[in-house]
């Protein structure tokens, strides 16, 4: 098989998982709201995290146990604030005024809030940096290792921009008062249990650093 197909297979095996990432792409398509800016962003550090994976820095990284735990720390806070933002938008959803969430999302933030979601991620790093860079360990040569990773790469940008595009061409729908609150408790559950499910990670890291 095609080492850069290879590399596009595996990071479609990864990446379908609906993560905090994915959820933050579908929520600025559904707001329309720099959406391809956003999905931008994300090919980007995956592309470029992909490629540092696969270059054989993940070996550096994985020896860090305190960069590991404290990026998990900020990530589990970071991803509980935001899960706590959507569920108070559906509790209060009828009193948000349509001008009030526009102005919340400035061109900056949204920005920033992407790199956040996938920065600040660790899962990111374990898909990018040791699943991906350590399966690439098997090709002999950089430039088989180089294919891999722009194959890994690309399909991640095939992938968030046909978030952004899909959810910005049904938003109309999407967005309506009876569907885009539920909506927002659905994002908000998942948020939040994916911040659950990354404190248990880092926990256990912290747990088997401090023994």
């Amino acid at each position: 098989m095609n080492v850069y197909i290879q590399g596009f297979l595996l990071q479609l095996s990864l990446i379908l998982a609906l993560g905090a990432q994915n959820i933050f792409v579908l929520e600025m398509g559904l707001k329309r709201k720099y959406q391809y800016m956003v999905a931008a962003i994300c090919s980007v550090c995956d592309i470029a995290l992909v490629l540092i994976g696969t270059l054989g820095v993940s070996n550096l990284i994985s020896s860090v146990v305190e960069l590991k735990i404290i990026v998990g720390a900020i990530g589990v806070l970071f991803l509980v604030y935001y899960g706590v933002v959507k569920i108070k938008d559906f509790i209060f959803f009828a009193k948000i005024k349509k001008s009030k969430v526009d102005a919340n999302y400035s061109k900056k933030k949204v920005a920033l809030m992407a790199l956040s979601f996938t920065l600040l991620n660790p899962h990111v790093y374990i898909d990018t940096f040791f699943l991906i860079g350590g399966y690439a360990g098997r090709f002999d040569t950089q430039q088989d290792k180089l294919l891999f990773g722009f194959g890994a790469g690309s399909f991640s940008c095939l992938w968030f921009f046909f978030l952004a595009g899909f959810a910005s061409k049904f938003s109309d729908f999407l967005i309506k008062e009876s569907v885009a609150k539920w909506v927002s408790l659905v994002t908000g559950l998942t948020l939040l249990y994916l911040s659950y499910k990354m404190g248990l990670d880092s926990f256990e890291e912290f747990l088997v650093y401090i023994n």
